[in-house]
């Protein structure tokens, strides 16, 4: 009798280079084909049987999904970083190992960071609207002034592989290095000149905070209303980590009450929906979790995602292993 088959379910059509390698292996891919995130019910229908799932951020992978899959079940890859969307303790306890893309998307995230600084910074997205609008009449010498970037004290709250390439950019801009991790980061230190600091003299010393910690109970809110109460009037703040990181009640507050000057944000605490009052300010730049969007990056992702997936069922200790 043939042996059946190796199953793999992809929550979400990811770049095809990924996939080809699954379907290369001779597994039997399905990939749910619809334009947004699965449903619970399509997640828990997809998974059923097979032996590996490919998941994304939006899909809560939990211990009932688990059950449903089966114990045949060895192996989640998350296409991302983060892995807050995953219950270890779930994964642990059905013996599947869990897998995420660490590396390959840190300098497009890094980039993306130093983008959105510059941006609000300079007031980009405003100006831009108001060109459109054919509100430009001629130059003026008060016309949408921003801040300078160059030479300006950068703090940056977590210096793991995106928060070091953040401080290398950084150094690009002359700007004076602080940072704020539960550890010394020796490398930023010897070559951007970084100093670590605790996290309220980063905020009240740095004229852009930009936030690069995980998701965990000990960061959810760990910038609040306290801490933008420390913060310069004139500094600007820049997330590109996880939305739960901010309060974004406290974020609006401090922007309306010019606590700081400005904030650019990739990612949301309620995603995707945006807290009341965010929108509507002009001091505020929202992309909409494109931080690690490039070609280059998203295809190492699911090139990695997929490596992973090889390896548990091959009998080979993957390289990405979570856990």
């Amino acid at each position: 009798m043939p042996k059946p088959k190796v199953k793999v379910f992809v929550t979400r059509k990811i770049p095809e280079i990924g996939v080809k390698l699954l379907k290369q292996k001779g597994y039997k891919v399905t990939v749910y084909n619809k334009n947004k995130a699965i449903s619970r019910g399509a997640l828990l229908r997809g998974v059923k049987g097979v032996d590996a799932i490919l998941c994304l951020l939006t899909e809560t992978i939990d211990a009932s999904v688990l059950n449903v899959a089966g114990p045949q079940l060895k192996v989640v890859a998350n296409y991302a970083v983060g892995y807050d969307n995953i219950n270890l303790k779930a994964t642990n306890k059905f013996k599947v190992k869990v897998t995420n893309t660490p590396g390959v998307l840190d300098g497009a995230v890094a980039d993306h960071t130093m983008a959105l600084m510059l941006a609000v910074a300079r007031r980009v997205v405003e100006a831009d609207k108001f060109t459109r609008a054919g509100k430009y009449k001629g130059w003026e010498p008060m016309l949408f002034m921003g801040n300078d970037v160059s030479q300006k004290t950068i703090g940056i709250i977590g210096t793991g592989r995106i928060g070091t390439g953040v401080a290398e950019r950084s150094k690009g801009f002359n700007m004076p290095v602080l940072y704020y991790d539960i550890k010394p980061n020796r490398y930023i230190e010897k070559k951007c000149g970084a100093k670590k600091v605790s996290l309220d003299t980063l905020l009240k010393k740095s004229d852009f905070v930009s936030v690069h910690v995980p998701l965990l109970p000990s960061t959810k809110h760990l910038i609040g209303a306290k801490q933008f109460s420390a913060m310069k009037s004139s500094a600007c703040l820049v997330n590109t980590s996880r939305g739960p990181v901010i309060n974004e009640l406290a974020l609006v507050k401090a922007l309306r009450k010019g606590q700081i000057t400005a904030a650019a944000l990739d990612v949301f605490e309620y995603e995707p929906q945006i807290v009341a009052g965010l929108k509507k300010l002009p001091n505020v730049i929202l992309t909409p979790h494109i931080a690690s969007s490039t070609i280059e990056a998203r295809d190492g992702m699911a090139k990695l995602a997929a490596q992973g997936i090889i390896d548990v069922l091959s009998g080979r200790m993957p390289s990405n292993l979570v856990k």
